[in-house]
């Protein structure tokens, strides 16, 4: 029996919310990257208060760890950094997913994500690939894995991206120096 498809798993659900939600992370880098092995799917999704009573019905208990409804409400209350995780029982598959908030960057990704195709004829909402090298000089910046680094030459290897656009985020971001030392590796 081959393996579930993790994209498949969880995007489904989340297109049935019926909310914004972009892929992010380690699967965008893929698909503007180069392949590589991931663990996880990592998901920005603007959650309202009815797609939070919603979420169980789409992630049935019976397949999915989803985290009680106060927790995750707890959560949507952040202005920022709101997270919770959604597990497949079978499989082990994980979903981050990180609530928009107020954060702008999360607001200007979701307003230009990108529909990609994916297997079995499902389409994917993706982030920009602007927002994710972004998110990966941040997350190298506080981590220091260099993945992180290889995934940005990577996309922008293959990928046609928008260099000042990120110089201005970059900046406003406080990762400009991040940048700059991806760029001469």
């Amino acid at each position: 029996m081959p393996a579930p498809d993790e994209v498949t798993l969880f995007v489904r659900g989340l297109a049935a919310l019926g909310v914004p939600y972009m892929v992010t992370g380690a699967t965008a880098a893929i698909i503007y990257g180069q392949p590589r092995v991931t663990n996880d799917l990592d998901v920005v999704l603007a959650l309202d208060a009815g797609a939070v009573l919603r979420i169980e019905t789409v992630f049935p208990s019976a397949g999915f760890y989803v985290p009680p409804v106060e927790m995750i409400q707890a959560e949507q209350a952040r202005p920022r950094h709101g997270h919770f995780n959604i597990i497949h029982h079978d499989s082990g598959y994980k979903a981050d997913v990180y609530l928009a908030g107020s954060d702008p960057l999360h607001a200007w990704a979701l307003s230009r994500r990108r529909l990609v195709p994916w297997t079995s004829g499902l389409m994917i909402e993706v982030a920009p690939p602007e927002y994710v090298i972004l998110r990966k000089l941040e997350y190298y910046r506080e981590g220091g894995s260099t993945k992180h680094p290889a995934d940005i030459r990577a996309m922008l290897a293959v990928t046609p991206v928008d260099r000042a656009l990120i110089e201005t985020w970059a900046g406003r971001l406080g990762v400009e120096a991040v940048w700059s030392q991806v760029q001469a590796e």
